[in-house]
């Protein structure tokens, strides 16, 4: 069974919003080689609408400076999840309606191929984690707090918990630390 494995970068005051402005100190060597390694472990990509739209807009473009990250980025399947979009134009892509989405999602794992990787932290992550289907959560906690100017921007959301158990840490001389979480045993 395929994983879901969900990549979220994080400040230490737990602000996940705008990490272009906050993660470019901490972005080396290291982090790239992971970061690339978990991207070549997965064929599909799954986002909610705001990320997917992000990511359709922006790495298309984005192919020749990153080289094969980028080339893989464009080229894996994207599953996104909304209500809202009418085309998904992103090489490969399919729309999954929300109501639709732990269904179709469960289905996805079942199939054979490679991990599906997720990045950010939203209200499709919530979904995964109610309905049991996130296998990891990978934190890119970074040394760096930018205070958050609204409460959207924060990891949670309001009403929203869950537990977790640590499975592994990996940590970058830049200060990030990646902790790698699995949902708590009932």
């Amino acid at each position: 069974m395929r994983k879901i494995i969900n990549s979220t970068y994080v400040t230490l005051d737990g602000v996940i919003a705008d990490p272009q402005i906050w993660t470019a100190p901490y972005f080396g060597e290291e982090a790239g080689a992971y970061g690339s390694e978990l991207l070549f472990s997965c064929d599909a990509l799954l986002a909610g609408r705001e990320t997917y739209v992000a990511f359709a807009e922006t790495w298309p473009a984005m192919e020749e400076q990153t080289g094969e990250f980028g080339a893989r980025m464009n080229s894996i399947h994207h599953y996104a999840v909304s209500d809202s979009l009418e085309k998904a134009e992103w090489g490969d892509s399919t729309i999954i309606r929300r109501d639709d989405a732990p269904a179709t999602i469960a289905e996805l794992k079942e199939r054979d191929g490679q991990n599906i990787l997720q990045y950010g932290f939203g209200k499709v992550t919530e979904t995964l984690i109610e309905h049991g289907l996130l296998d990891e959560l990978r934190l890119w906690i970074h040394p760096v707090i930018v205070g958050p100017s609204e409460t959207a921007g924060l990891l949670s959301s309001a009403g929203f918990g869950a537990s977790f158990e640590l499975a592994d840490t990996r940590t970058f001389a830049s200060g990030v630390i990646v902790a790698t979480y699995t949902p708590a045993a009932e």
